[in-house]
């Protein structure tokens, strides 16, 4: 059984003010939520060199924050593909505790399914020392 919460069960807890898009339930595909432009999300010194963290933007959107190399940043949603829960770092691989899919943590592609799409990329910049969305 999916650990996640029914269409149902957020819908009555939310009084049934939700979209689609803002459930976390194991419904299908998620639609990818792109933050805000011009958003900082971290100082580049906290996002480890080789290795990625997650994060959540002011307006709500999840994020994998990744320095591949020391001054390259990229960023991910961190919205598993295959039915829309939060993936988490684990060791050195994103992991989707719902289902068990992995994706690599510094290009969000699939390690293993059952995702078959890699996370969506989106688009930032370092700013003054800090990661911000482009």
């Amino acid at each position: 059984m999916c650990p996640c919460p029914s269409r149902r069960q957020v819908l009555l807890a939310s009084g049934g003010g939700v979209t689609l898009a803002g459930l976390a339930a194991c419904t299908g595909a998620p639609e990818v939520e792109e933050p805000t432009a011009g958003e900082t999300l971290v100082a580049l010194a906290d996002v480890p060199v080789g290795g990625s963290l997650v994060l959540t933007t002011d307006d709500g959107v999840e994020l994998v924050v990744a320095q591949p190399t020391d001054g390259e940043v990229v960023a991910f949603s961190a919205i598993c593909t295959h039915q829309g829960c939060s993936v988490r770092v684990r060791e050195d691989v994103l992991y989707c505790p719902c289902h068990g899919s992995e994706f690599e943590q510094l290009t969000g592609a699939v390690v293993s399914g059952p995702a078959d799409q890699p996370l969506p990329e989106v688009a930032v910049q370092i700013r003054e020392g800090n990661v911000v969305t482009a």
